[in-house]
């Protein structure tokens, strides 16, 4: 079983693969964190709680004059604001009378087969064979206030998933000001904190720093999960490697503002929280409503990052993602943005269509500029009707066009945006968000659609779904092309819950999209890496990685990404040079390499391309098909930092159903200089005994000799080369 409950000492054990997580209900109904990391036999793990009377760490009444008795110090599952706890708080309500105090005691539980599922939230799903839920209540009798702890325990795949609901079964409504989805508490230990910091065309850089006193945090107040930080976290040990060591991953499944926060108090204990960020954020709860927090996806790996990013990999790929695309190989694409801008007609594309077609593409992409008043930033949000004069012609019959070539189509939305020179904005000012009597803040010169308003999110619904069923269309990248600002709605007179409501809009709409689309591909996107997370993966199961298409850049991007999210969802293109980010010129096998970790395509205009040029792309598309099942299937290695390193490195390991394995070897040179020396890397993952056969060139090697004598690379002039070897085990 994986979830054991011990009646008699209230105690509850959640067991996977590799790791156990416990929780115990005491003698006060408090409810205290035990253990959380490598499995052992089930013990009762709350020996490790020391008790002692500490100076200013107060008692509750239940302690009846038992000074060594605080919630203060106390490992607690979920923690109250007001109850005595004077480090962050997992829970925060304030009453009609003021007052915030919550006294949360164990009231009861319940374990259930399978998977719990989540109202109006994306969520991990496991069949009934393959999970099991706790469902543990806690109360406060004084306001009638129910807080439902969920864990979703998937054995096989090592990952615990956690959940909350507040119910209110008071008389007077309740205001909720924060509700984080995880508190977890950490007795002891030397931990570091490692999180994913970045900007637009740099996102997900990872930063590694020790967990000092006080409160180290990240988090969003952009409306969307942001470029700036993820919402993918790590506590580590601080000798942990991407081989050796305890690590603990925590991915939030939300799109918008978030929290994650690590404190280390004064008795050097590591509480970690993490939720929808609380600033801005007040959700009143009336008599007999629910409100539901999102849910975290928590992996412990006492065998370093690399075993813990597998098992984010191996659950995101088959149990966030879902439809069609989860586990098919996605087609290859090339999309005209980089290649003409606003800048083309019907006819243009056509050609490029042909041109791609030739070249063994498979989807061709028409981006931003296609709808209504639309030939620059300024102008045409909102009308989402097709621009027939631009077009010389219908949707359907380009399409039709394309489609004769043995091309897929697919076309650019941005179902969130407005401009003000848009029909709809004439029609719909109130649509947007704004503030009255306040300018609004711009961004790409456009403002954002209210879809915390039912009404909004089915017009632009129903919009959408008009042009995709005008012809033949298998593909969609859905945009998102600035932050939230000016959060303001008219539909409602709460205000603090329209950035939550607003995410409910978005999910609600892309659930509609896939049930009435379920053979669409939809690649998600926010100016590139924006709204890069879980959540978002539950109905897009690639993501444009980054605006950046440098391959240089991407090499970090992609390495920073990999730690908590499955190359499959990782959109990554091959673009032309000067690269229009960064100017940089790239050889053309290099961006291929590159691009190659990811859902594979072309950002960039053919026919600018020398027939030379043009023969290397059919034979990277070739190479992409037939490495595919081990790039999107396989394990995952990270054989370099490309923050550190000059080289930098990562391998596939991958075995089909008929038993055979091979491994696909990446690397890209980042330095040249005079009189190099000879550099070697080390593979990871192979059988020791087993003999595998370099494809290309026909030697053979030892699983031995790879991981521990390594593979010398060559030395050869020219920047950024790259090398790519796959190896069949014979």
């Amino acid at each position: 079983m994986a979830i054991v409950f011990d009646k008699e000492n209230r105690l509850f054990t959640l067991c996977t693969k590799n790791s156990m997580y416990q929780m115990k209900a005491d003698d006060k109904g408090i409810l205290l964190h035990t253990y959380y990391g490598r499995k052992t036999d089930i013990c009762d793990y709350s020996y490790l709680i020391q008790r002692r009377d500490h100076g200013f760490s107060g008692n509750p009444d239940e302690a009846a004059g038992d000074r060594t008795y605080s919630t203060d110090t106390l490992p607690q599952e979920y923690s109250s604001f007001g109850s005595g706890d004077y480090r962050e708080s997992a829970l925060d309500i304030r009453y009609d009378n003021g007052t915030r105090t919550l006294g949360l005691r164990y009231e009861g539980y319940e374990i259930i087969k399978g998977k719990y599922s989540i109202p109006g939230l994306p969520a991990m799903y496991a069949d009934e064979n393959e999970a099991e839920t706790l469902v543990i209540t806690l109360r406060d009798d004084v306001q009638d206030v129910r807080v439902k702890l969920y864990y979703g325990v998937v054995k096989d795949l090592d990952v615990i998933t956690r959940s909350v609901s507040v119910e209110n079964h008071g008389q007077a409504p309740v205001q909720l000001e924060r509700v984080m989805s995880l508190c977890l508490d950490q007795p002891y230990g030397d931990w570091d904190w490692m999180t994913f910091y970045g900007k637009h065309e740099m996102e997900r850089q990872l930063s590694r720093t020790p967990i000092h006193h006080g409160v180290q945090s990240v988090g969003s107040l952009r409306g969307a999960s942001s470029h700036q930080y993820n919402p993918f976290v790590m506590l580590a040990d601080k000798n942990a490697t991407e081989t050796s060591g305890e690590c603990y991953g925590f991915s939030f499944l939300y799109s918008g503002n978030f929290l994650a926060a690590a404190e280390k108090d004064q008795f050097d204990q590591t509480r970690l929280i993490m939720g929808i960020h609380p600033e801005n954020f007040e959700f009143l709860l009336r008599e007999g409503e629910i409100f539901h927090a999102p849910e975290v996806m928590m992996v412990y790996s006492a065998e370093g990052f690399e075993k813990m990013s597998n098992c984010y990999h191996k659950a995101v790929r088959e149990h966030v993602c879902r439809g069609r695309f989860k586990l098919e190989r996605r087609p290859v694409l090339i999309n005209n943005w980089e290649g003409t801008y606003f800048d083309f007609t019907g006819e243009k594309l056509l050609e490029m269509a042909k041109e791609a077609a030739s070249c063994g593409v498979e989807l061709f992409v028409m981006d931003d500029g296609w709808f209504g008043k639309r030939d620059d930033d300024n102008s045409g949000l909102g009308d989402w009707f097709v621009n027939e004069k631009k077009l010389g012609g219908t949707l359907g019959s380009l399409i039709q066009k394309i489609n004769d070539l043995g091309v897929k189509f697919g076309i650019w939305i941005e179902p969130e945006m407005i401009s003000e020179d848009s029909d709809l904005y004439r029609e719909h000012p109130d649509w947007a968000l704004t503030i009255p009597g306040r300018n609004p803040v711009h961004a790409r010169n456009q403002l954002v659609l209210d879809f915390s308003r039912k009404e909004v999110v089915d017009h632009i619904f129903d919009q959408i779904c008009k042009v995709l069923d005008q012809g033949n269309i298998e593909y969609v990248k859905w945009d998102m092309n600035r932050s939230l600002m000016d959060v303001f709605s008219r539909g409602t007179e709460d205000q603090g819950r329209v950035m939550y409501d607003y995410v409910l809009g978005l999910y609600d709409f892309l659930e509609r999209i896939v049930t009435r689309y379920p053979n669409l591909l939809i690649e998600g996107c926010s100016g590139g890496g924006g709204r890069f997370d879980a959540g978002m993966m539950y109905y897009t199961p690639q993501i444009w990685c980054s605006d950046n298409t440098d391959a240089l850049d991407r090499l970090q991007i992609q390495y920073g990404t990999s730690f908590g999210y499955p190359i499959s969802a990782v959109g990554s293109h091959v673009s032309a040079v000067p690269n229009h980010q960064t100017g940089r010129k790239t050889p053309l096998h290099t961006r291929g390499v590159v691009a190659m970790s990811g859902t594979f395509g072309y950002e960039l205009n053919l026919m600018n391309l020398s027939e030379e040029e043009k023969q290397e792309i059919r034979e990277q598309i070739a190479e992409y098909k037939s490495y595919a099942p081990i790039i999107q299937n396989g394990l995952y290695y990270r054989l370099s930092n490309p923050t550190e390193e000059e080289i930098c490195a990562w391998e596939f390991v991958y075995t089909d159903e008929k038993e055979q394995s091979k491994v696909l070897l990446n690397i890209v040179m980042q330095a040249i200089h005079g009189n190099m020396t000879v550099n070697y890397v080390k593979l990871q993952g192979l059988e020791e005994a087993a003999v595998y056969r370099e494809e290309k060139s026909g030697k053979r090697y030892t699983g031995s000799a790879l991981m521990y004598g390594g593979m010398p690379l060559p030395v050869e002039l020219g920047e950024y080369q790259a090398y790519q070897y796959c190896f069949v085990r014979e």
